[in-house]
C-alpha cells in the first residue's frame, strides 16, 4: 500500500497502519512541525517527507506513485469549543489554520486515492461539519477515544472505509496507565482544594491560570481531552497518593495508546504538544483493519468522482 498522510504530526498513522497488520511500501508525509518530523524520523525512517500542504502542487503530486490511502487530520484550532469561546480565534473554515481543510480536498481530488480518512474535533459548529460533508461527500463518524484508552477524546471521522463500527470498551481509567514511580519534579508544591474521591475533577489547584489548567483529575475516572501544551499550567493534572501532579510525557503516550517514548529525546513541553495534537492510535487502527480484507482482496472500488 502507498500512503500519503497530510498533517502528519508524528506519523500516529503510520503505527495505526502497522497495528492494523496492513504492509506499507511507500508512506508519504506532509508536515511543518520540525520536532513533529524528527520524531516521525526517530520512528519511522523511511518515512518520505514532502513538507508543506501547501506547496503540494498538482504538478508535484502527479510525479507521486498511485496513492492508495490518504489520510489527515486537519488542524482545529479555528473549528473547537475553545476557538468558540475566543472570538478573535473563532474564524471557522475561513481561519488561517483550518482553511487548510481545503487543501486536504484539493489534494483528494488530484491523487483520486482508494481510500480516506479525515479527522477532526467533534465540538465545532454543525454549520462547518455540514461542509465537510458535503465536500467529501460522507457522514461523519463520531468515536469517542474513551472506549479504547483512559481518556475522554470524541472526534469526527470522514471516511470511505466500508462498514465502520464502535470500537470494543476496554473500560480503561486513568489509574491503569499511570506510572508507579514518578520524579518528584512532577509533583506541585502549590495548595489545592480537595473536592471529594467520588468526583471525575477530584480537586482545584490554587494557581493562577484558567479553571481549566486547575483541574485535578480522579485515577477512577477517565482523563480530560488531551491538547498541545503552550506553557503555564496547561498539562494534565491527577491526585496520586494525596497530592497534586501532572501527568508525564509516558502517561501523554499511554492516553493515545502510543508505545512508552515514542517521543522520547524531546524536552517535556515538546513531547506533550505533539502527543496532544496527534491521534489516539488504536482509535485509527480499528478503522484501518477494514481496509486489509477489501484492500488485499481487491474487491472496494470506490468511486471518487462525485465528490463535490
Amino acid at each position: 500500500m502507498i500512503v500519503l498522510s497530510l498533517f502528519d504530526g508524528i506519523s500516529c498513522g503510520q503505527l495505526a497502519l502497522q497495528r492494523a497488520s496492513i504492509k506499507v511500501n511507500t508512506y508519504y508525509a506532509s508536515e511543518v512541525n520540525t520536532n513533529s518530523i524528527k520524531i516521525t524520523q526517530n520512528n519511522f525512517p523511511n518515512t518520505i517527507q514532502l513538507g508543506d500542504v501547501r506547496e503540494l502542487t498538482e504538478l508535484k503530486l502527479r510525479k507521486l506513485p498511485k496513492i492508495d490511502l490518504l489520510i489527515g487530520g486537519s488542524p482545529c484550532e479555528n473549528l473547537s469549543i475553545t476557538a468558540i469561546n475566543r472570538p478573535l480565534v473563532a474564524s471557522g473554515l475561513k481561519g488561517e489554520k483550518s482553511s487548510l481543510f481545503f487543501d486536504y480536498v484539493r489534494i483528494l481530488h488530484i491523487v483520486k486515492p482508494k481510500y480516506f480518512l479525515l479527522e477532526n474535533v467533534a465540538s465545532m459548529k454543525e454549520e462547518y461539519k455540514n461542509v465537510i460533508s458535503e465536500m467529501l461527500g460522507v457522514q461523519p463518524i463520531l468515536i469517542n477515544s474513551n472506549l479504547v484508552s483512559a481518556q475522554d477524546r470524541e472526534r469526527l471521522y470522514w471516511t470511505n472505509i466500508p462498514d465502520i463500527t464502535q470500537p470494543a470498551d476496554k473500560q480503561i481509567l486513568l489509574k491503569h496507565i499511570m506510572q508507579q514511580e514518578v520524579s518528584e519534579k512532577f509533583y506541585y508544591k502549590k495548595p489545592f482544594i480537595f473536592h471529594g474521591d467520588n468526583k471525575k475533577v477530584i480537586a482545584t489547584l490554587q494557581v493562577n491560570t484558567t479553571d481549566m489548567c486547575k483541574r485535578v483529575y480522579n485515577p477512577e475516572f477517565k482523563c480530560a481531552t488531551l491538547t498541545a501544551v503552550r506553557g503555564g499550567y496547561q498539562e494534565k493534572k491527577v491526585y496520586d497518593n494525596e497530592r497534586v501532579r501532572k501527568l508525564t510525557p509516558i502517561e501523554y503516550e499511554r492516553l493515545q495508546t502510543l508505545p512508552d517514548d515514542y517521543t522520547y529525546g524531546f524536552s517535556n513541553n515538546i513531547r506533550y504538544s505533539c502527543i496532544g495534537d496527534g491521534w489516539t492510535v488504536d482509535v485509527i487502527s480499528h478503522m484501518l483493519k477494514n481496509i486489509k480484507e477489501e484492500y488485499n482482496n481487491n474487491e472496494y472500488n470506490y468511486n471518487i468522482e462525485h465528490i463535490n
